[in-house]
């Protein structure tokens, strides 16, 4: 059963919606026969340069902006995610590249975790080629690969843009989307016990 989670990498409710869904996931009596397959989702596809998350949530949300940043952290710690408020964003296009290159080479779950990791749990830059070459080859990655990922442009453009198109054709709007076995979607980041529930579900089905 192959499930499809569509997720941008420096989107915190994914963040934290992935990890209530591998807790589902652990937890679902048939999740050796569970595939889950990345998609990409650029929250800000045109976003050009680097900014800190304050800066760019200030220049959103106000003087709200702390305290909403303040509530989602709390949120990840509650699930048991590290979490760090000095972060930077920036475009994500060229970690959504590597992504595929990582599912070809079957480690995109690894380097997914790692990026997040490096993103929330370290604030590590994802926008530079040297330390997304790091970041990449550290969860098992091919520097060389990498390498020639990021200095070609067009490699795997097509397939994040794929991504992309199919989201909008099936109306997702935000962030994680997620579809089990391609007839059952989850919205948002919901409790474990939800996610567990759609796997059972589908896979009843």
């Amino acid at each position: 059963m192959q499930v499809e989670f569509w997720a941008d990498v420096i989107c915190p409710w994914c963040y934290i919606g992935k990890a209530r869904f591998d807790k589902a996931l652990a937890g679902f009596e048939h999740r050796a026969e569970v595939t889950v397959v990345h998609r990409a989702f650029e929250l800000d596809p045109h976003k050009e340069g680097v900014e800190s998350v304050q800066a760019m949530l200030a220049a959103k949300f106000g003087p709200r902006a702390a305290e909403m940043e303040d509530s989602v952290a709390q949120l990840a710690r509650d699930e048991g995610l590290e979490y760090r408020l000095d972060r930077e964003v920036g475009n994500t296009f060229d970690v959504h590249r590597l992504l595929h290159l990582a599912g070809e080479r079957g480690v995109q779950a690894e380097v997914l975790d790692a990026v997040l990791h490096a993103n929330f749990g370290q604030a590590r830059s994802l926008f530079t080629p040297e330390s997304l070459t790091e970041i990449a080859t550290g969860a098992g990655l091919d520097a060389a690969d990498v390498k020639t990922v990021l200095e070609d442009p067009a490699m795997y453009a097509d397939e994040v843009r794929a991504d992309e198109q199919r989201a909008r054709e099936i109306g997702v709007s935000g962030v994680p989307f997620v579809v089990v076995a391609g007839r059952l979607a989850v919205a948002g980041a919901q409790p474990a016990e939800l996610f567990g529930r759609a796997l059972t579900q589908a896979w009843e089905a």
